[in-house]
């Protein structure tokens, strides 16, 4: 074995006696060993590998493409991420083999290779380890579900970013806790409405009482009265001999947080006005108020001033509801932050689920900036996990995330004309500001614009402030 072995950067070298010691200890522990180059070419079998593989001698796989002999093999992952898998299973005809990975590096720390070798060439051989983990992960989930029951706190850093439309919504939101207003969220769907309005009430002087949390667009429109203001015993055929509280009623001294308040029903409206401004309900069937000490923090993705316009909402209603307002930037609008909040819902789910540790490679990243998330964190949440379920390897890369690209008439349909342009403006600036190193004198001079309008436009779109004159 030589130094050929493993084709090198000029200048660093690999010592093929420690490679050659090393494969031959691994050899002895398990069922077989074989090492791939920097390529994925196969460079080294053991002699007790070849009847798994199917072959006879060393020479019919050396020099071949790894996947040739072993078509599920990672090896190629490995060199290409630099990351070790220390457990897996590798299916290899009709046996599960126990398998780990390794990267083979130079001197100077650089991967040229690869190494898997066959811990055990039958699953059986685990069942006791096997058993064991099963015990712990059913211990751990009776834990964390034990600890779900009192629900976390939610605090003002779950909402992740450093953009200053994020560090805006943040700002608002402490002020909001501080306060005991009507608070009015407003965003796109999944840009996070419910997790501002629970920090909300989490950070106030109600965080002790009672959070809930409606869905109005949900509830079917000849329910909504008794779901909010509960109802007496026969206030109506079929209904309850008991009485039955409703969610103003469930969450006095606490927090009613009511999303989607756009599809509220007129009718209901005059009688949710009532409720805010007399701080008093009258469940159906009955003549008698009940006091109720309930804050509103309600939440729309619709424009519910062009509502106001159209009849669709009180007047009246939206400027009670509009005491403090909130609006949370979508996703494509804050870019730099996309990173830190894919690590972080990475991490969460992670968490959550008992998902196998993962991370994200650069590539991913890099797919993930050139889509434009029109379902905003909610999709990008719902991406990350399709990933984790269907990614072999610890590390996710750009071949994870393939066909993640928006079709022109999904765009069209959630934006306007207006609105796809100052998304095309925001990235044409955004690339050439990355293109100058954030130089914003070069930049407007590669975009023939004036210095002072395209820092008007940087601060439009709320690119990174990390900019140099």
């Amino acid at each position: 074995m030589g130094d050929a072995l493993f084709p090198t950067p000029t200048g660093s070298r690999v010592d093929p006696r420690a490679i050659e010691t090393i494969f031959e200890r691994l050899d002895e522990v398990g069922a077989g060993t074989i090492a791939v180059d920097l390529y994925g070419h196969i460079v080294w079998i053991s002699e007790k590998y070849l009847p798994l593989l199917g072959l006879t001698r060393v020479e019919e796989g050396v020099g071949r493409d790894v996947e040739e002999i072993i078509p599920n093999s990672q090896l190629r992952r490995v060199v290409e991420t630099g990351e070790p898998v220390p457990l897996d299973l590798m299916a290899l005809g009709d046996r599960q083999l126990v398998v780990t990975r390794m990267p083979i590096r130079d001197d100077d720390g650089r991967v040229v290779g690869a190494v898997g070798f066959v811990l055990f060439d039958r699953v059986n051989a685990l069942q006791p380890l096997v058993a064991k983990v099963l015990k712990q992960q059913s211990d751990y989930k009776l834990m964390r579900d034990k600890l779900a029951q009192s629900r976390r706190r939610v605090a003002l850093d779950d909402y992740i970013g450093n953009a200053p439309a994020i560090r805006e919504v943040k700002r608002l939101t402490g002020r909001a806790a501080q306060l005991d207003s009507t608070v009015l969220i407003q965003g796109e769907t999944g840009t996070g409405k419910e997790l501002i309005a629970r920090a909300i009430h989490d950070n106030s002087a109600r965080a002790d009482h009672t959070f809930i949390g409606v869905n109005v667009a949900a509830i079917p429109e000849t329910l909504l009265e008794a779901e909010f203001f509960g109802t007496v015993p026969g206030a109506f055929t079929g209904a309850d001999r008991r009485p039955r509280e409703g969610k103003f009623q469930l969450t006095d001294g606490g927090t009613l947080f009511l999303d989607e308040i756009g599809d509220m029903p007129l009718a209901l409206q005059a009688k949710l006005l009532r409720a805010l401004q007399e701080h008093e309900i009258t469940p159906v069937g009955s003549s008698l108020p009940i006091r109720v000490d309930t804050r509103i923090i309600a939440a729309t993705n619709v424009d519910l001033e062009e509502a106001v316009r159209a009849g669709r909402f009180r007047r009246d209603l939206y400027y009670r509801i509009n005491v403090l307002p909130i609006r949370l930037p979508p996703l494509r609008s804050c870019p730099e932050d996309l990173e830190a909040i894919a690590q972080h819902l990475l991490e969460r789910l992670i968490a959550t689920n008992g998902f196998p540790r993962r991370t994200l490679a650069p590539s991913a990243i890099d797919i993930l900036m050139r889509y434009d998330f029109p379902g905003n964190v909610r999709e990008l949440c719902n991406i990350i996990e399709r990933a984790v379920i269907i990614s072999d390897g610890p590390i996710l890369t750009e071949a994870d995330f393939a066909g993640l690209t928006p079709s022109a008439a999904s765009l069209a349909a959630e934006r306007s004309l207006g609105e796809a342009v100052d998304d095309f403006e925001r990235h044409f600036i955004r690339d050439a500001l990355r293109a100058t190193g954030g130089r914003v004198e070069d930049a407007a001079r590669r975009l023939k614009l004036s210095r002072a309008t395209l820092y008007k436009k940087i601060a439009k779109y709320g690119l990174s402030s990390r900019l140099r004159d």
